[in-house]
Parts: C-alpha cells; sequence; structure tokens
C-alpha cells in the first residue's frame, strides 16, 4: 500500500487537499473509504423493482459499480470533488417554463459538456496532490465508468441524498457536478454529514409526472430527465402532456427545494448559456436542420441525445403549446421527412394543436 509522503496531521491534510482543489476550480472535494454495501444494496433493489427503465448500462459491470477496488484494484480511498454549474448569467427558470412557446433546458447542459472540464481538472488535481503527499495510484472518473458517484458524494461529506435522490449541500444546495478519484494511498477520511430534509416534501409534490414514488425513490420511467435524455424510443403517450414545454431534462424538484436559495453562480465561463437555450423559442429549435443541431450544439451535452430525439422532445413541447397556425404549419412541414418514431410524435401534437 502506497504510504502518504507528510508529517501533518489528518486535518492539515485535508487542508492542504481542498486549497488544491480550490485552485483546480473545485468549491469542495472530500474522502471516502470504499464501504459502499448499503448503496449496493439499495441499487440493486432499485434495479429488481425495474425503476432503472431502458438504462441497461446500470446493470453491467456486477458489482464494479458498488465495489471500488473491483473496478480499480488496490483502491482504498476516493477523492470526490464538487463543481458548480449554475450559470451566472441566464434567464430566471419557472417564467420559461411558465411560456408554451419557449423550451426548457436543465441548467446544467446550457453551456459546454462538463465531462471533459471536470476530467482535466481532476486530473490536474491529481498529479497536485501526487506532488505534496507523494506517488500514488490513480484513476479519474466523471460519468466515464461504473461509479456510484451519489453514494460515494454522500459519504465522504458533500452532502446528503435529498428526497429527490439528488445530493444536497447546506451552503450550496444542488447544482454541482461530481467527479472522482479513485486511489490507492489510504489518506484520512472526511465527516459525512447529517441529512437536513426534514419534513419537506417539496420535491416530491412539485414532480409533474410524480417520479418520485416515496422519499429518496425515482422511478426513472416517470422521470422527465430520462424521458427526454436517456429514452431513445418514442414516449409513453400519457405521459406527453406532463412534460410540458421541458425539452431537455427537468429541474423542478432542485428549483423548488428551499436549500438552493443558498446556491453559488458558477464563474466557469464553459457552463454560461449558449444560442440563448435558457430562454429559446421553441418553433425556432424546431427548424433547425440535423447540420444545424450538430452545429450549433458543437461540444454541448445535447448533442448525445441525436437529432431524432431532440425532434421528438420540440414535438411533444409544440403539441402542449397553445393552438396556433405557425405551430401547426410547421409541423405539417417537418412530418413527411422524419422518421416513424419522430413522425408519431408530430401526428401526435398535431391532434392536440387540433383539439385544443
Amino acid at each position: 500500500m502506497i504510504q502518504i509522503n507528510t508529517t501533518q496531521s489528518a486535518e492539515a491534510v485535508i487542508e492542504e487537499m481542498q486549497s488544491l482543489a480550490r485552485q483546480c476550480g473545485f468549491q469542495q472535494i472530500g474522502v471516502s473509504d470504499i464501504n459502499l454495501t448499503e448503496a449496493e444494496n439499495q441499487l440493486q433493489d432499485w434495479l429488481a423493482r425495474g425503476f432503472h427503465g431502458e438504462m441497461h448500462f446500470m446493470e453491467r459491470h456486477g458489482v464494479k459499480r458498488s465495489r471500488p477496488d473491483v473496478l480499480l484494484p488496490d483502491t482504498v480511498r476516493v477523492i470526490t470533488a464538487r463543481m458548480d454549474y449554475w450559470p451566472e448569467s441566464t434567464a430566471a427558470p419557472w417564467p420559461v417554463i411558465a411560456d408554451d412557446q419557449k423550451g426548457f433546458v436543465s441548467r446544467y447542459a446550457l453551456g459546454r459538456d462538463y465531462h471533459k472540464l471536470m476530467r482535466k481538472r481532476l486530473l490536474r488535481l491529481s498529479n497536485s496532490l501526487e506532488a505534496l503527499l507523494g506517488k500514488m495510484g490513480y484513476r479519474v472518473f466523471c460519468d466515464s465508468a461504473p461509479v456510484m458517484e451519489k453514494a460515494l458524494a454522500e459519504k465522504s461529506g458533500l452532502g446528503w441524498m435529498g428526497k429527490h435522490t439528488n445530493i444536497l449541500n447546506r451552503q450550496h444546495g444542488s447544482y454541482f457536478f461530481l467527479g472522482e478519484i479513485y486511489t490507492d494511498m489510504p489518506l484520512p477520511l472526511t465527516k459525512s454529514v447529517s441529512a437536513h430534509c426534514g419534513k419537506c416534501s417539496a420535491c416530491i409534490d412539485i414532480c409533474p409526472t410524480q417520479a418520485i414514488v416515496a422519499p429518496y425513490q425515482l422511478d426513472a420511467r416517470r422521470c422527465i430527465s430520462y424521458l427526454t435524455i436517456e429514452l431513445r424510443g418514442a414516449i409513453p403517450e400519457s405521459l406527453r402532456p406532463l412534460i410540458g414545454n421541458r425539452i431537455y431534462g427537468c429541474d423542478d424538484c432542485q428549483l423548488v427545494c428551499p436549500w438552493n436559495k443558498f446556491a453559488q453562480p458558477s464563474m466557469e465561463s464553459s457552463f454560461q448559456p449558449r444560442e440563448n437555450l435558457d430562454a429559446p423559442q421553441l418553433l425556432d429549435l424546431f427548424a433547425w436542420s440535423e447540420t444545424e443541431f450538430y452545429q450549433k450544439l458543437e461540444g454541448s451535452p445535447i448533442r448525445r441525445i441525436g437529432y431524432d430525439c431532440w425532434q421528438r422532445n420540440l414535438a411533444v413541447a409544440l403539441g402542449n403549446a397553445r393552438p396556433s397556425q405557425p405551430i401547426q404549419q410547421a409541423l405539417r412541414a417537418r412530418l413527411p421527412i422524419v422518421n416513424e418514431m419522430v413522425a408519431e410524435h408530430i401526428e401526435w401534437a398535431l391532434k392536440r394543436q387540433l383539439m385544443s
């Protein structure tokens, strides 16, 4: 096992690590051990209930997701890092959600894709930690492998698991990305924090599709983020009216959370809105060709759903908008040139437009 090359106290080591993390653009780090037995049991129960829907990657890899030393042999600690993402300059969310002529995009996806930025910063932090503490074996992760990032973040003290299943921080709310460094260095541990949701059920009550079936239990098959991002086929017809104008993800459970009044805006230029995505007109987005979609959203996390799912999501939002000739004309014009899956949603939207 690698030994820490320092005579400092555990508290001093953690303080130095936090300082290095801030220099790399993170707001906080924590250190956890690799015992995720409780989280593993919860994951198996969640999978057994089918709550993961078509996210079959959640079933793969055996116990690698919940046992860090199986994914990366010799791992004894996980450094978890938190980076705030709420854009410093963005349109107020609720007025956008209330405007059926506009589309709502989850605030984490307004700018550039965070994965590359986080990985680069995690690598920089790892190099800085080696310079401080000595040679160590490590590997960095940011949604790039089977990692239980929320369980690790909770265990290392970055926050607690809220009833909406997002990690909450008492001083910073929940608008942050998570990344991990698996290492063979026996670093001092940071303490977990107590939960502070109390009797609050705001996130459960606000969910448009009632996807939070009980406190701390999310049925992803009903979640708008799953339906608009992870699902590649047809959105269940019964859920389409409930999606409203949310075209990529959903922030309702976070927007209503009292702890997010403490959220701090991000200074990262990469996370600032592009292409007016913080308050876009639905018809403007629907008019994009496939080429425009990929060009305008280069470097955006939205790109990964592909043009067809983008058109599908927009069709649902247009179907939920108040009837208008421009919307009906746009839907009819697009109908002959789309695939069967998108056509189904456009036809549904047209029926909604003509029936309203």
